[in-house]
C-alpha cells in the first residue's frame, strides 16, 4: 500500500505499508528516513517490513519532508520541523481504522536517531523503539566530532553525501510534477557542511537531538543495538547505565558487527536472528504478549577473541557474555602508569618526559569511521602508524578480557595554544603484528568541557582526561597491549593549526581499562554467560536488483588507495565508499552511482590539509522515457584563520542542463 500522509501546514508524506491479512486493527511500526524508500534503501526495506507485516503489524516506511517523493524542501540532520512532521505521522499512524492505537519505531543510523528522538518528544502512541547504530549525543558521537576536535573524514564526506541525496529527483512513477518539485526543492536548499563547521562546540545547536540532554524524558521501552565496529556502540552502554538507573525500561545488545543490522549477511559476523529479536520486543510492549524479553540481562555483549590485523573478517572469533547490570561491578578498572611501559623511541628524556610529534600523515591505517561490511573497510596493521607514535609495551603474562570504555589520563605540556593526542590500544602478536581494538581523541582545548574552547597555556603543564571507545576484546598471554599516542591522525582528525610537539610526564600519566573478571565456574554469572545463545538469522528473499557493474566508472577502483610523493612529501588517499555502484529495480529504475573521496595532505604542513569529495548519480526510467542525472563536488581546505567550504551541484534532464550552482562559504576557526 503506498498513499500520502497530511500534515497540518498542507505538506504531503509519501509512505509505503506492507500490512497483514487481516479486518483487525494492529499496531503500527515506523521507519521515517530521508533516504528514499523507492531506490536507496529499498533492499533493505523489502527484508525487514514485510517479515512484520507478516507477524502482525502495519509496518510503515515514510519519506521525511523533502526527499524521495514528499512534498516539501529538505531541512537539516533532524531539525525540528523534521521532529515534528515526526509526531504528526505517528498520531496520524495511530487512529487509522488499521492501527490498534498503539505504535514502535525502528531504524538504524538516521532512522535510530530520530526513533530516540521522536520517544523524546512523548507522542503519546509511541510505546517502544529499537535504535540500531545511533546516538544520544550528536555532538561528540556522531561524524562531526570526536573529543572536541573536528572529523576531517566523515564531517566532510557526510556533508558531501546529503548535498548529494538532498539533490536527487522526485520519481516520476510517483509525481507528474516531479520536474516542479525538484526544482522547488533545488532553489531553496543549502549544503549543511557550513552549518556543520559553524558550531566547533557543544553548543545548543548539537544539544538539540541530543536525548543525553535528558534521559528522563525516554518512556518508550528502548532496544538498543550496536557493533564494536561502529562508531555509535558507546550510546549502547550510555543508555543502559542512565535509563536503567532512572528506573526505565532498557535493554543493550553489542555485537561484533559493522554499521549494519545484525541479521544482514555483510561482514563481520556471526549475525543472529534480529529480526525475531526486534519481533519479541515489539511483541511484548505492542501487543501485550507475556514472553521473556524483559527477563533478558541488561546488557548482551560479544567479546571477540585475539584477532590478526585485517581490513575485514568474514566472522570474528569469540563469545557472548551477559551483565545485568551496567556499569558492572565485575567490571572494575585496572589502571596501567606509563611509567611502567617499554616506551619507543627508547629515547625517553632522562626527567621521565617523552615527546610525541608525529607526521601529519599518521592515521593512514585508521580505516573507515563508518564500516559497512566492505573489503576494505577496517584498520589495517597498525606497525605503519606505530612507527609514526610514541608508543608504550606492556607484555601481557595472563589472559586480560576488557569489556567497556578505557580512559587516559595524560600530563601534557605544548609549546602551542591549540593541539590533539590521538590515543589507539593495539593487541600486538608475537610476530610483530599490530591489530587496532579501541581508540580516543582530545582536542587540547576542549579540556575542560566540550561546551568550550579554552587556549592551553603554552609552555604549562596540565592534567588531562578523555575516555576511549568502548570494547569487548580479549588480549591472551603472551601478547603485547600497546598505547600509542600522536598529535596527529589525518583524515579521521582535521590538523590544528601552530601544532607543536606535545610532552608526556610518564609519572602523570596512565590510562585504565575496564577488565572483567574472571567467571567462576558453577557461579550465576557463568550461568547467565553460557545460557545466552541467539538463533540464526532469518533472511527472507532479497529484492530482485540486478547490479549490472562491471565496466561502469569506478567498478575497478580500490576501495582505499593511499600513495606518497616522496620530493613534495605529500599523502594522498583516495575512498570509494562502494555504496553499490549502478543497479536496475524490479520497477524498472535504473539507478546509477560513483563516488569518489580524496583527503591529501604534507606531512610537515597542518594547513596542507583537503578534503574532496566527487559525486555522480543517474536516474531513469526508460520505458518513461525518463532520464535525469547530477554531479555534485565538495571540497574543504583551510588556513590558520578559517575554513573554506565549496559545494556545487549540476543537474540534467535528459543530457541537458537543468540546474546548477556553487557555493563558497569561509567559516572561522573557534576550536578546531
Amino acid at each position: 500500500m503506498e498513499d500520502w500522509i497530511p500534515l497540518s501546514d498542507g505538506t504531503r508524506l509519501w509512505m509505503k505499508a506492507w500490512r497483514p491479512v487481516t479486518d483487525e486493527p494492529v499496531p503500527a511500526i515506523l521507519e521515517y528516513l530521508p533516504y528514499r524508500h523507492g531506490d536507496w534503501t529499498a533492499p533493505r526495506d523489502h527484508e525487514r517490513h514485510p517479515y512484520y507485516a507478516g507477524h502482525g503489524y502495519a509496518s510503515v516506511r515514510v519519506d521525511i519532508r523533502g526527499h524521495g517523493s514528499s512534498d516539501g524542501v529538505p531541512g537539516d540532520e533532524y531539525d525540528e520541523q523534521e521532529l515534528r512532521d515526526g509526531v504528526e505521522v505517528i498520531d496520524w499512524l495511530a487512529v487509522q481504522e488499521w492501527c490498534s492505537g498503539k505504535v514502535g519505531m525502528f531504524g538504524i543510523s538516521w532512522g535510530g536517531f530520530n526513533s530516540l528522538q521522536l520517544a523524546h518528544l512523548r507522542p503519546e502512541a509511541l510505546k517502544a523503539i529499537v535504535t540500531v547504530c545511533s546516538t544520544d549525543d550528536r555532538y561528540d558521537n556522531d561524524v562531526h566530532y570526536m573529543g572536541g576536535s573536528m572529523l576531517g573524514v566523515d564531517m566532510h564526506a557526510w556533508a558531501a553525501t546529503m548535498l548529494t541525496f538532498e539533490s536527487r529527483p522526485p520519481d516520476i512513477r510517483v509525481r507528474e510534477d516531479w520536474k516542479e518539485q525538484w526544482r522547488h526543492r533545488l532553489d531553496r536548499m543549502e549544503p549543511f557542511v557550513q552549518t556543520w563547521m559553524g558550531h566547533q562546540t557543544r553548543d545548543d545547536y548539537w544539544r538539540h537531538g541530543s536525548v543525553c540532554e535528558d534521559y528522563d524524558r525516554l518512556d518508550a521501552a528502548v532496544l538498543a543495538v550496536g557493533g564494536w565496529y561502529d562508531p555509535y556502540r558507546d550510546t549502547v552502554l550510555r543508555l543502559c547505565e542512565n535509563l536503567s538507573a532512572r528506573g526505565k525500561n532498557v535493554k543493550g545488545l553489542i555485537g561484533p558487527w559493522a554499521h549494519q543490522y545484525p541479521d544482514r549477511d555483510l561482514r563481520p559476523g556471526p549475525h543472529i536472528d534480529f529480526l525475531g529479536e526486534t519481533r519479541r520486543w515489539f511483541d511484548y510492549w505492542l501487543k501485550d504478549e507475556d514472553n521473556d524479553v524483559m527477563e533478558e540481562p541488561l546488557l548482551r555483549a560479544w567479546i571477540t577473541d585475539s584477532v590478526r590485523p585485517a581490513s575485514v573478517y568474514e566472522q570474528m572469533p569469540g563469545r557472548w557474555v551477559a551483565e545485568t547490570e551496567w556499569p558492572s561491578p565485575h567490571v572494575p578498572g585496572r589502571r596501567f602508569g606509563l611509567e611502567d611501559a617499554h616506551v619507543s623511541p627508547l629515547a625517553a628524556a632522562d626527567d621521565g618526559v617523552v615527546l610525541v610529534d608525529s607526521p601529519m600523515d599518521t592515521g593512514k591505517d585508521a580505516g573507515r569511521y563508518f564500516p559497512y561490511g566492505n573489503a576494505a573497510d577496517l584498520p589495517a596493521d597498525q606497525r605503519d602508524d606505530d612507527g609514526r607514535s610514541v608508543i608504550f609495551d606492556f607484555p601481557l603474562t595472563e589472559d586480560l578480557e576488557i569489556l567497556g570504555n578505557g580512559e587516559l589520563n595524560l600530563r601534557v605540556s605544548t609549546d602551542s595554544a591549540r593541539g590533539q593526542v590521538y590515543a589507539r590500544l593495539c593487541d600486538v602478536a608475537p610476530d610483530g603484528s599490530s591489530t587496532m581494538v579501541t581508540r580516543g581523541n582530545l582536542n587540547l582545548s576542549a579540556r575542560n568541557g566540550r561546551d568550550r574552547a579554552d587556549a592551553f597555556p603554552a609552555g604549562g603543564w596540565e592534567d588531562v582526561s578523555f575516555p576511549m571507545t568502548g570494547v569487548g576484546y580479549r588480549f591472551p598471554a603472551g601478547h603485547v597491549l600497546r598505547l600509542a599516542l600522536s598529535n596527529a591522525y589525518w583524515p579521521w582528525i582535521w590538523p590544528q593549526p601552530g601544532t607543536a610537539p606535545v610532552s608526556v610526564d610518564l609519572a602523570g600519566s596512565s590510562f585504565t581499562l575496564p577488565q572483567r573478571e574472571a567467571v567462576a565456574a558453577g557461579s550465576e554469572r557463568r550461568r547467565l554467560d553460557e545460557a545466552l545463545r541467539f538463533d540464526p538469522p532469518v533472511q527472507p528473499e532479497g529484492l530482485d536488483v540486478r547490479y549490472p557493474g562491471a565496466g561502469t566508472a569506478g567498478a575497478q577502483r580500490p576501495e582505499r588507495l593511499a600513495s606518497h610523493d616522496v620530493a613534495a612529501g605529500t599523502s594522498v588517499l583516495e575512498v570509494d565508499p562502494a555504496y553499490g555502484g549502478t543497479r536496475v529495480y524490479p520497477d524498472g529504475l535504473h539507478y546509477d552511482e560513483d563516488t569518489v573521496e580524496r583527503y591529501v595532505i604534507r606531512r610537515d604542513d597542518p594547513l596542507s590539509a583537503r578534503a574532496e569529495a566527487t559525486w555522480r548519480v543517474g536516474l531513469a526510467r526508460p520505458d518513461q522515457g525518463w532520464s535525469t542525472s547530477l554531479v555534485t563536488e565538495q571540497t574543504i581546505t583551510c588556513d590558520a584563520e578559517n575554513f573554506y567550504a565549496e559545494s556545487s551541484v549540476e543537474c540534467r534532464v535528459d543530457d541537458e542542463e537543468f540546474w546548477s550552482r556553487t557555493w563558497h562559504h569561509t567559516i572561522p576557526r573557534e576550536a578546531s
